[in-house]
């Protein structure tokens, strides 16, 4: 066999081999190769505390964010804390301001408010990403989305409740006891020294004056000004309009719709589905947010329940402890 030959043969196995190779290539690329890609991109997303809710278009994804229980930034509280975190919350927002993948987000609450500073947090960072990003935030109303939980919902480009949401409770709130009268009685004094005369305001061993009233009414009256300029702005109504029902009042799903404040009925899954509808991003990736449920904090929580103490308990605890230092609220009830 001439050498031409021999390189003639060689060159057709080659091609052979190479078309072979390329088929087999090609046939684990389009099946097991990008099923693989898909959960290593959910483990990816797991690592860094996100989760896939529905599959779909990495590039185009929607972020469901939950505000779930009191809006307080707590700080570390230790292993037997639970519920709300502000700072991972507001890292989750952070987040969102900065991934250019993010196309939607859904705000789902269920809260009945909490800190009047913790609530601006969280409206001024919506807001901004609204103003950089330009991306669509549905809101979907829980059980209770009252007071500070309608305060982050104002800016949504849509509100959905349920029937039975509790909402509204719009208003600004400071409470503080005073236990003089009970002091008096088990013959317990207080010696206050102080270096100007509204340094013990709202202090819980004697009562308020007059002056200290006026005093504190007007730091709220601006608190309850902003918070109806913000629904003002954020509803599209007007401040008259908004007044009628920013007395405190709260409502269900029903009225907050036909006071303007809410706009259709929805649970969290048909809101995610509006979002998809009507922007374009029906093959859309949804996920979410969660924190690390490690053991120390699974024990925790446990523990929380078990030693959870009765309700005398409870309020003698409230009466030492809870109210040393008042401050301004958009807060529903008691939590």
């Amino acid at each position: 066999m001439k050498l031409k030959q021999i390189i003639a043969l060689i060159t057709v196995v080659a091609l052979i081999f190479i078309s072979v190779a390329v088929n087999v290539v090609w046939s684990f690329v389009t099946t097991d190769f990008s099923t693989a890609m898909e959960e290593m991109q959910e483990e990816a997303l797991a690592s860094t505390g996100m989760k896939v809710i529905e599959k779909g278009d990495a590039m185009n994804r929607i972020a469901v964010l939950e505000v779930d229980g009191a809006i307080q930034d707590l700080g570390a509280t230790g292993m037997f804390s639970s519920g709300y975190d502000h700072t991972f919350f507001m890292k989750q927002l952070q987040d969102i301001r900065e991934d250019e993948s993010v196309k939607g987000i859904v705000l789902a609450v269920n809260s009945p408010g909490g800190g009047v500073l913790e609530s601006a947090d969280i409206y001024d960072a919506l807001i901004a990403i609204q103003e950089e990003r330009e991306i669509p935030i549905y809101v979907s109303m829980g059980g209770m989305a009252a007071s500070g939980g309608y305060y982050i919902s104002a800016p949504a480009d849509k509100i959905f409740v349920n029937r039975e949401t509790i909402t509204g409770s719009i208003g600004v709130i400071m409470q503080a006891m005073n236990y003089s009268e009970l002091a008096e009685k088990v013959g317990i004094s207080f010696n206050t020294i102080k270096s100007g005369e509204f340094k013990d305001m709202m202090s819980p061993n004697r009562a308020m004056t007059d002056r200290e009233r006026n005093l504190l009414q007007e730091m709220l009256n601006d608190s309850y000004e902003r918070f109806v300029e913000i629904i003002a702005e954020g509803r599209e109504m007007s401040v008259a309009d908004v007044k009628k029902v920013a007395d405190g009042r709260i409502m269900n799903g029903r009225q907050a719709i036909e006071a303007g404040l809410a706009d259709d009925f929805g649970k969290r899954e048909e809101v995610i589905e509006a979002l998809k509808a009507d922007f374009g991003l029906e093959n859309a990736q949804v996920f979410s947010y969660s924190q690390n449920q490690g053991f120390a904090s699974l024990f925790g929580l446990k523990m929380q329940q078990m030693l959870r103490p009765d309700f005398e308990s409870q309020m003698v605890a409230k009466l030492l402890s809870d109210n040393g230092a008042p401050r301004m609220m958009y807060l529903y009830g008691e939590y």
